[in-house]
């Protein structure tokens, strides 16, 4: 057993909502995890939050850890696991967050050992103990490896095994950029809610409000949310009047178009 059980490849925001789960649920504690980054305010920050060791030495963190978190940037990967590469052994779990990166991708930037990598794809909610992620296994990877992945995330939420990896760009596309998506509907409906009338103050509180309530409906009751829309939809009523407004000007078409624009741009990062 190595000092430390998780080296964080990589501090940033991602990376931060995975250790706070990881503490909050105390999977681990602080002392069993170190953070690498090349910036002195995240090491700062991260040293600060979660009281963890850290180091701008990636080669460090890799040699005292067990698991490897690579939680760079897809642009940046190439260079930092050519950086680590004569670190990684075969004993290694590498869990990689990076977004269109294939876990054969990261395979092969260790060709001398089979390396055991899982590849998923958490989004921010994490941060607030209600994330989603997607994980996959790789070659080389066994269904311990999966398992000790899958724990990671679901300390930030849940977590589903994909075994398709090809639908991995999918995940990112729906569940990783899907937080986006919906604050983008919010700050439309706050504005919205501004320009009938209330103030920026109340379209802020109403606006969240009723958001968090249609969620905690679906999970709660396991209905479509369809249904759910249908129940709202009062013939000839308001709600009517939005939806009928919302589906002349192509909404719903717009919503898919830009799913599948991010997972073309998931695909395009991975080659």
């Amino acid at each position: 057993m190595r000092q430390y059980e998780i080296g964080v490849i990589g501090a940033g925001n991602a990376a931060e909502g995975i250790v706070h789960g990881i503490l909050r649920n105390t999977l681990l504690f602080a002392d069993r995890m170190i953070a690498s980054d090349p910036n002195p305010q995240r090491r700062q920050l991260f040293a600060d939050r979660f009281q963890m060791a850290v180091t701008d030495d990636n080669r460090y963190a890799v040699e005292n850890s067990d698991i490897v978190l690579l939680a760079v940037k897809p642009q940046q990967y190439a260079e930092v696991c050519a950086g680590i590469a004569e670190s990684i052994r075969a004993e290694h779990l590498i869990v990689s967050i990076m977004a269109g990166v294939s876990t054969r991708s990261v395979e092969e930037k260790f060709p001398h050992v089979e390396a055991r990598v899982v590849r998923a794809m958490p989004n921010l909610p994490i941060h607030v103990g209600e994330g989603m992620a997607g994980v996959c296994k790789g070659r080389f990877a066994q269904e311990v490896d999966l398992l000790r992945a899958q724990r990671i995330f679901e300390a930030g939420g849940r977590a589903l095994v994909i075994e398709d990896e090809s639908q991995m760009d999918a995940v990112t596309a729906v569940s990783g950029s899907g937080p986006a998506y919906f604050y983008y509907f919010v700050e439309a409906l706050t504005e919205a809610g501004k320009a009938v009338g209330l103030s920026p103050q109340q379209a802020d509180i109403m606006a969240r409000q009723a958001c968090l309530g249609a969620a905690r409906m679906m999970i709660e009751t396991g209905e479509p949310p369809a249904e759910l829309r249908r129940k709202v939809t009062s013939p000839g009523g308001t709600t009517q009047a939005a939806v009928e407004c919302m589906e002349r000007n192509r909404v719903f078409a717009h919503i898919v178009e830009g799913v599948e624009a991010a997972w073309r741009r998931s695909r395009e990062l991975g080659q």
